[in-house]
């Protein structure tokens, strides 16, 4: 690639700080970033615009940049008859979901690689994902593609423009598709009639939902939870652990490094898609520690930790901000560097385990993935262990000596690459995905990386109450979008409750109060994906789906009503009810999209039980029992006696300095009724017994 670069003038994305973006500098395609200098070309050039939407570790990307975007012919093609622009999806989500929405709108479904043709004023008219260079089984190729809307522009222009007003139209409506229910009830049974419709869509002999390819659908999971919890009915627990178990057995988990990949092509979870996104981590780092609080399972420990340590080790900066993805490929092939060939791993294997550890993970001479193996766990060490007449605890240790051996070696392949963004965003999920950690294995340091994270971002992007969405080499850039304050504000108030700094719930409150104040719609009773002062693109968008990730209104619901009880402003509840009614209809009829938003109307269904924790010293027996239990009604803090003072402004906390020589008591209040202070932990425990 070097030798390339010496031998070829790089395009205009040189310019650029995105890993993704970077990545095309070297093409023959004369790129442009999406600026109003590009925008302005091909306005002033009456020429159509080619938008090339995708992110860096996104393979069906590379595999059309080899194919079209380093071919000379095809970048001839492109330079000669379009303004050609790539966007960072990551960077710019405002115009991805935009588009997104044309392509689902025409070819009824979306995702990257995005190409969109588009007239010189940003409208689409034509728009697809992946076209190979070259047509094959009825899709079309990128080069006729090319050369036909080209002539279509320039011969019948009109056609066109008809086009596009037809798009725009769709748009329109598809972006007002949740329309406000203010009639509909917010109960216990629009929650029970979600729980069973969502259910019914699982794969009982699998775990998950649908077939292939099988995505981990945290939110949902978590949701089912919450149902578990507020009917006591088994089968929602039931059916989220058996998920759970497969996931952690299967290829989609990585049994050497940790770490989940994003999704398994296969429904058994076996063979994934290699690509690890940190949201991803941050999601099912939270649904693991949930199940490990409700069960006292120590598997899920082991889930937890290798997660979080993946985390640290390979997605972490210096500064403690969060990596944004590691590719899927590396050496050119996807999956490389994580798969074994049979005789490989017999020669780097300790002879005397060997046999029990291939049989462990499913590994075969002819193997699982174009001849090579996937780590997977195929059998039980409790079977293992009578066949192999060792205890259960003896094999466990040598499985783990083995794992780190492997891990050692494997280190010395060719890694993937690191897009090595920091996106607030995501940042916000993986810190509340550190503090879930935290709770569930009482690891300080996992409460210390939340902290640090926190610390990079405020200090690189705040500006009065504004924050930046990423940071590239400390830089901060573009102004962030709702997720990126939702998101944040979510991780603030999951800290506050475990380190009740006075400063966390102050940003909590300030980030809120800005996006009401930039974002909010009065007229529909939600918030806009983009502040009041971003750049004007065609359409300014709102989303409700909770998919990959939690939609940032359905996040604004938990906290908003979350700072309510903290605080007791009305508006905060008011606009939390608001958000919700918009999506509530829709998400008890198709719940399967709206997991996060069900886990918030959980929260309004159900009333808060208040936990204030007050200590003199840093160690809490209280807040130690507390931190491992499973209560998501729970707003709770863990305050030192000396900031209660700079707390008695919030109603949340008046009333509950007291003179004591005690280390410690505890406050336990529902429906606006308290308990007198509480002195040890067995009272502790019986009066959250007794209150939930």
């Amino acid at each position: 690639m070097n030798d390339v670069k010496n031998k070829i003038k790089p395009n205009s994305l040189i310019n650029e700080s995105s890993p993704y973006l970077l990545q095309h500098a070297y093409n023959p395609v004369q790129w442009y970033a999406w600026n109003e200098k590009s925008l302005s070309l091909a306005r002033s050039e009456d020429k159509p615009i080619f938008l090339s939407v995708g992110y860096s570790s996104c393979h069906w990307c590379h595999v059309m940049a080899h194919e079209s975007f380093e071919d000379e012919d095809i970048a001839n093609l492109m330079n000669e008859y379009y303004v050609n622009i790539k966007v960072d999806r990551e960077e710019r989500p405002d115009i991805d979901d935009i588009y997104q929405r044309a392509c689902q709108l025409t070819t009824g479904t979306g995702g990257w690689p995005l190409s969109v043709f588009l007239t010189p004023d940003q409208k689409p008219f034509y728009a697809g994902t992946y076209f190979p260079r070259k047509g094959r089984n009825g899709i079309v190729g990128f080069d006729t593609l090319l050369v036909k809307l080209a002539q279509a522009y320039k011969e019948k222009k009109e056609q066109i423009i008809g086009s596009s007003r037809e798009f725009m139209s769709a748009l329109n409506e598809y972006s007002n598709d949740l329309a406000r229910q203010d009639d509909i009830k917010i109960d216990k049974t629009l929650l029970e009639e979600a729980a069973v419709r969502l259910l019914y869509m699982g794969d009982n002999l699998q775990g998950g939902f649908g077939q292939t390819p099988k995505f981990p659908n945290a939110s949902n999971l978590l949701f089912l939870l919450r149902m578990y919890e507020l009917t006591g009915i088994t089968r929602y627990k039931d059916f989220v652990s058996f998920t759970a178990k497969k996931m952690a057995s299967g290829g989609i988990y990585d049994h050497i490094g940790g770490g989940f990949s994003r999704y398994s092509t296969d429904r058994k979870w076996l063979v994934p898609h290699f690509e690890k996104m940190l949201y991803d981590n941050a999601l099912l780092s939270i649904l693991y520690s949930e199940l490990h609080n409700i069960s006292n399972d120590p598997s899920y420990i082991s889930t937890i930790n290798g997660i979080l340590k993946f985390v640290l080790r390979e997605m972490t900066s210096l500064e403690g901000g969060f990596y944004s993805s590691q590719d899927a490929d590396s050496d050119g092939e996807e999956g490389k560097f994580y798969v074994w060939g049979f005789d490989e791993l017999k020669e780097y294997l300790d002879e005397d385990i060997s046999s029990a550890f291939l049989e462990y993970f499913g590994v075969s001479q002819t193997g699982n993935f174009e001849g090579k193996n996937i780590l997977h766990i195929s059998t039980s060490i409790e079977s293992l262990s009578h066949k192999y007449s060792q205890t259960e605890q003896q094999l466990s240790r040598r499985f783990e000596e083995m794992i780190s051996k492997l891990y050692e070696i494997r280190k010395y392949r060719i890694k993937p690459g690191i897009d090595n963004k920091i996106l607030t965003s995501w940042n916000g999920l993986m810190i509340s995905g550190f503090i879930s950690g935290y709770r569930a294995t009482g690891n300080i340091s996992y409460l210390d990386a939340a902290r640090k994270a926190i610390n990079f971002i405020e200090k690189l992007s705040k500006q009065g109450t504004q924050l930046k969405r990423i940071f590239m080499n400390g830089t901060p850039k573009i102004n962030g979008y709702l997720d990126d304050y939702v998101f944040f504000t979510s991780a603030l108030l999951d800290t506050f409750s475990v380190d009740s700094d006075p400063k966390y719930l102050e940003s909590a409150i300030n980030y809120t109060e800005y996006i009401l104040e930039h974002f909010w719609d009065p007229n529909a009773g939600d918030f806009f994906f983009t502040p009041d002062d971003n750049e004007k693109l065609i359409l300014r968008t709102k989303n409700h789906y909770d998919l990959a990730i939690p939609s940032g209104n359905s996040v604004a619901v938990n906290n908003l009503f979350r700072l309510y009880i903290y605080t007791n402003n009305e508006i905060y509840q008011s606009r939390a009810k608001s958000i919700a009614k918009i999506s509530a209809k829709s998400a008890s009829e198709n719940p399967f999209g709206f997991g996060n938003l069900l886990s918030s109307i959980y929260n309004l269904v159900k009333p808060p039980i208040e936990i204030s924790v007050v200590r003199k010293e840093n160690e809490s027996l209280m807040f130690n029992w507390l931190r491992g239990q499973y209560i998501p009604n729970a707003i709770a803090s863990n305050t030192k006696m000396d900031d209660l003072v700079q707390f008695q402004r919030y109603p949340y906390f008046a009333g509950k300095k007291i003179q004591t020589q005690k280390g410690e008591y505890a406050f336990v209040c529902k429906n606006f009724v308290c308990s007198l202070p509480i002195m040890t932990l067995s009272d502790f425990q019986e009066e959250i017994r007794v209150r939930n």
